[in-house]
């Protein structure tokens, strides 16, 4: 019996490129792209060193989809998945390995400055839309709020409130 293990990576880092979505010939979707991690340190002699890493992340199914429409370079991700390696032939035909994380979960970041879909993930094609939605979008204006008061209610003083 085999004994127990544990192949767990967790990172925080940004991404270095926009998330590739592909799909195999039997359908399966799969995204690639790279996070960069950075480590900081202060030397002896009191100068600060940097070093940075790049880590090739992947993910298969409804987690690459999600990726590809969530996912763009730039953004602060918390990542967790499982490292794997492989090897192959390149086209000069050497042979070549590869590191790998496979992705199980993430979490994207906010930073407050750009939308947390990447600018252009969750927006619909145009083609998606029909022609009556955006009449209906056109049509309807947003009713005006009724200020309504109860001979019961007491008259509130903005000075009063303590926000």
């Amino acid at each position: 019996m085999a004994s127990r293990s544990l192949n767990r990576v967790i990172l925080i880092g940004n991404l270095t490129r926009d998330p590739e979505l592909k799909y195999t010939p039997a359908g399966t979707a799969v995204c690639t792209f790279g996070v960069a991690t950075n480590r900081s340190w202060t030397t002896a002699d009191g100068s600060t060193k940097e070093e940075v890493q790049y880590h090739r992340i992947v993910a298969w199914q409804k987690l690459a989809e999600l990726c590809g429409k969530i996912l763009a370079k730039g953004r602060k991700v918390y990542l967790e998945g499982r490292l794997t390696y492989r090897s192959f032939t390149g086209k000069d035909g050497q042979q070549k390995s590869i590191t790998e994380i496979v992705l199980d979960d993430f979490i994207v970041f906010s930073d407050g400055k750009r939308p947390m879909d990447g600018g252009n993930a969750i927006k619909p094609e145009k083609s998606e839309v029909s022609e009556e939605t955006s009449k209906n979008k056109e049509e309807k204006k947003p009713e005006p709020i009724e200020e309504t008061k109860n001979k019961d209610e007491e008259s509130v003083n903005p000075d009063d409130i303590p926000f």
